[in-house]
């Protein structure tokens, strides 16, 4: 795996675009003394290295003592965030609004009391504007404080009106805050555990979700109430695995940056999430036209300017919008085509490697899997498998649990008998320890374990009984997830027909597109 440096400094350079780098030196330079020049120096140092290593560093630059170093990474750490803030970021308007506080303040300090006070006024209409609420309010405290100490006869009943301001801000800001937890929370619960595995995960979530959801959440209609009111409906259907209560969500999610389309350039973060989210949903649920209607709106987006005016949007925009060509392929069952976009994705990763969460570079591998495994390459899917499983990461056990049960698949399509039977043992003990057993599940464990004592005519009427009990699975909720992280019942087919499981699944999917186009026509 490649080395994910934790010096924050070394992050911090990497990051830097060469515009962003010149302007630091000239920054610096501007009044530079003759420590500057070492940071400067520091700072050439760390962005000719690969990986940060202390040791090559001091080696390589003789004139930077160890002792020196903690300090001079100090001040260099805050000369470049300083030479950041002055590149005024047109995009960024938490960004101008600060900037514009910063004014206010300043004319306050002079005593130019009702300067500051009309710029306090732009600064809540401009927040308004773009649904900022808690600037809105830092503008309304500092007006307090000015219409509390001096006279300043700015308006009739300007305190009654300012109070009456606050209190509604304070209202919405509570709301907002309760909402933002109950998503932030329900999201945390699927990173680490997945998808609801039983009833017991089921009712937890459920009296968690009812418990911390606010009365009347739902009367409220500014854009934040009602976008994390969104996505807590979102991530409650998607770990409960109701696909539709899910898609009806995050399609409101979507819907809400329609509404109120300067949003999109103000938490463009969550605009990517929400198409995300959208474009998964269309995935799961088979929605084929849609999927691939919202798959060319995104990648539009991908190429504009507002995906690529920082290295958050970049690095977000290419997660979400590679993951879904992938599912394009796995939709259309055109896995050895879509073996093409690996280069470029391992690519990619390499390159955003110190702004990949291990989360979306494990997703990434095992999808990856999962392509070579639909084209029938199995020793490929054995190798990106390895990748996830040897990650040693405390995160989503359910994506720990299927790579290796999807790896065990592997090696049986391989006929690697030998170590079989160990690795049944294995991995049946691993997603016993998680929690992680359903019935389809033990239904495979079952069915891996008698095949070794069948020759290949019984093989085969086991494969049709196998089949034939999972299907009975598919519409639980509690079992879908299953069929979610391996087409299992695709597999099963292709080994009864004897035909490549990527034949099967593109079948399906002309049989599924023929009859809808034959409709509408």
């Amino acid at each position: 795996m490649p080395k994910r440096s934790t010096d924050e400094l070394f992050q911090l350079i990497k990051s830097l675009e060469k515009a962003e780098k010149r302007n630091f030196k000239l920054f610096v330079q501007r009044n530079a003394t003759a420590p500057d020049m070492k940071t400067i120096q520091l700072f050439d140092a760390l962005d000719k290295l690969d990986d940060y290593d202390e040791e090559a560093l001091l080696k390589k630059n003789p004139d930077i003592k160890k002792q020196q170093l903690s300090n001079l990474k100090s001040h260099l750490y805050r000369q470049i965030l300083a030479s950041l803030r002055i590149l005024r970021d047109e995009n960024n308007i938490q960004l101008q609004i600060h900037e514009y506080m910063d004014y206010a303040r300043i004319l306050y300090d002079k005593g130019l009391y009702l300067q500051s006070l009309k710029s306090l006024d732009r600064i809540k209409s401009f927040a308004r504007e773009h649904n900022q609420l808690t600037y809105s309010l830092q503008a309304m405290i500092f007006e307090k404080k000015i219409e509390a100490l001096y006279i300043t006869r700015s308006m009739e009943n300007r305190a009654e009106l300012l109070a009456k301001e606050v209190e509604e801000a304070d209202d919405r800001l509570t709301l907002i805050g309760k909402l933002s937890n109950l998503s932030l929370q329900l999201y945390s619960w699927y990173i680490n555990m997945g998808h609801a595995r039983d009833d017991k995960d089921r009712m937890a979530i459920k009296a968690f979700f009812e418990t911390n959801l606010p009365q009347n959440a739902k009367l409220y209609k500014g854009f934040y109430e009602r976008l994390y009111l969104y996505q807590s409906y979102c991530w409650y259907g998607f770990i409960l695995q109701d696909l539709l209560m899910y898609y009806r969500y995050c399609q409101k999610w979507v819907d809400i940056f329609e509404e109120y389309p300067s949003m999109v350039k103000v938490d463009t973060q969550w605009y990517i999430k929400g198409m995300h989210n959208l474009l998964n949903a269309h995935f799961m649920l088979l929605n084929h036209e849609k999927f691939e209607k919202d798959l060319q709106k995104f990648e539009q987006f991908y190429h504009s300017r507002q995906a690529n005016c920082n290295d958050n949007n970049r690095v977000q925009s290419f997660i979400y919008l590679y993951t879904a060509k992938l599912n394009k392929h796995f939709l259309e069952g055109s896995f050895t085509t879509g073996l093409a976009l690996v280069p470029e994705i391992q690519e990619k990763i390499n390159a955003f490697r110190l702004k990949m969460d291990p989360h979306r570079i494990l997703v990434f591998y095992y999808k990856i899997a999962c392509l070579y495994f639909g084209s029938g390459d199995n020793e490929k899917t054995i190798e990106y498998l390895n990748r996830i499983i040897n990650w040693k990461v405390d995160l989503r056990t359910d994506l720990q649990c299927y790579s290796r049960l999807l790896h065990l698949i592997a090696h049986y399509e391989l006929g690697n008998y030998e170590i079989l039977e160990y690795l049944i043992k294995s991995v049946y003990r691993f997603m016993a320890k998680m929690q992680n057993l359903s019935v389809v599940e033990e239904e495979i464990f079952r069915f891996l374990r008698k095949s070794f004592h069948l020759n290949k005519k019984q093989v085969k009427a086991a494969f049709i009984h196998l089949k034939e009990k999972l299907e009975k699975y598919k519409d639980n909720p509690l079992e879908s997830r299953s069929f979610m992280y391996l087409d299992i019942i695709s597999w099963l087919e292709s080994k009864i027909k004897n035909v490549p499981v990527q034949e099967i699944i593109r079948a399906k999917y002309k049989a599924k597109t023929g009859a809808r186009n034959k409709v509408e026509g």
